[in-house]
């Protein structure tokens, strides 16, 4: 199966332009709505950025300078992929989803946001198409209250950042239908990723795992126990992780992962509590790589 010929995205942030981009590649037609036209201009600019680069690196593992540049990945799946030189729309008007088959919503990581974005679309596109949240943490049945037909809504987890990430994590909502999940595994394969299907719970699987091993990274950190540095290269090292979990807490953004952690703590208690240091950088400004810093200084970078 391949994946819908039109595709809508809502919100043209990093993790919007990454799921368009993601969607190009695999030949789709792209829409992106963002809320006014700079933030439009600067999604296109976004998009447009990482189909560029996903062009570099397909030339350069077309004509190899080196053995192991005949491996270099292109969209995360380990294989090269053409790039799309078309297909891709950036606006503002709604309307213009109509004919979407699927609608992805990319927003904040905000419930209000969220649901606000998911009522929207449910009043514009056909009533075949089917809608997903990007959600990482709020509840998918709580999200579907905005749609009529909540048997075609879903949660689609991509992750941050897209076009090198592997994992889809698909969220069944107490209404999500069958035939809509085997739809989402499919194009989740047709993207050239690995999907995961989970029912609906606080934080679902991975997020719930991610943040609780990052919430004790950084209680490790405040109490002393050792660096950022090698508070992570313990687990990348003696575990195998690709990736510390207060580095990746920079790529996801302490501002992401503080909200995670506040929806987890209102399900679960107060082992999911944001420590000080979380609430103190977020608060700062300091959140991570789109920043410049986090627990680590990105700006040289």
């Amino acid at each position: 199966m391949t994946t819908p010929t039109r595709v809508g995205v809502i919100g043209g942030g990093r993790m919007g332009a990454g799921i368009a981009h993601a969607f190009l590649l695999a030949g789709s037609h792209v829409t992106v709505i963002e809320r006014n036209e700079a933030a439009a201009t600067v999604a296109h600019e976004r998009v447009e950025s990482l189909l560029a680069r996903s062009s570099q690196r397909a030339a350069h593992a077309s004509h190899p300078t080196h053995e192991s540049a005949a491996h270099v990945p292109v969209d995360g799946s380990g294989t090269t992929t053409a790039v799309a030189t078309g297909g891709l729309v950036v606006g503002v008007d709604i309307h213009t989803l109509r004919e979407v088959q699927l609608v992805i919503e990319a927003v904040p990581e905000s419930r209000a946001l969220k649901a606000v974005a998911l009522a929207r679309v449910n009043d514009v596109v056909d009533r075949a198409a089917v809608i997903a949240t990007n959600t990482s943490s709020i509840s998918i049945d709580d999200l579907a209250a905005a749609i009529d037909n909540p048997q075609r809504f879903l949660g689609l987890h991509f992750f941050n950042p897209v076009p090198s990430s592997a994992l889809v994590e698909i969220v069944r909502g107490a209404h999500t239908g069958p035939e809509v999940i085997e739809r989402a595994q499919a194009w989740v394969e047709a993207l050239g990723k690995t999907s995961i299907t989970v029912s609906n719970a606080p934080g679902f699987a991975s997020s719930r795992l991610g943040v609780a091993l990052a919430l004790e990274a950084m209680r490790m950190l405040e109490e002393g126990v050792a660096t950022a540095a090698d508070i992570d290269t313990a687990l990348e090292r003696g575990y195998r992780h690709p990736v510390g979990p207060l580095r990746t807490t920079d790529i996801v953004g302490l501002d992401v992962r503080l909200d995670i952690a506040v929806e987890l703590q209102r399900a679960f208690g107060d082992r999911f509590a944001p420590p000080e240091i979380l609430r103190r950088l977020v608060a700062e400004g300091n959140l991570g790589r789109k920043t410049g810093r986090g627990f680590y200084e990105w700006s040289t970078e």
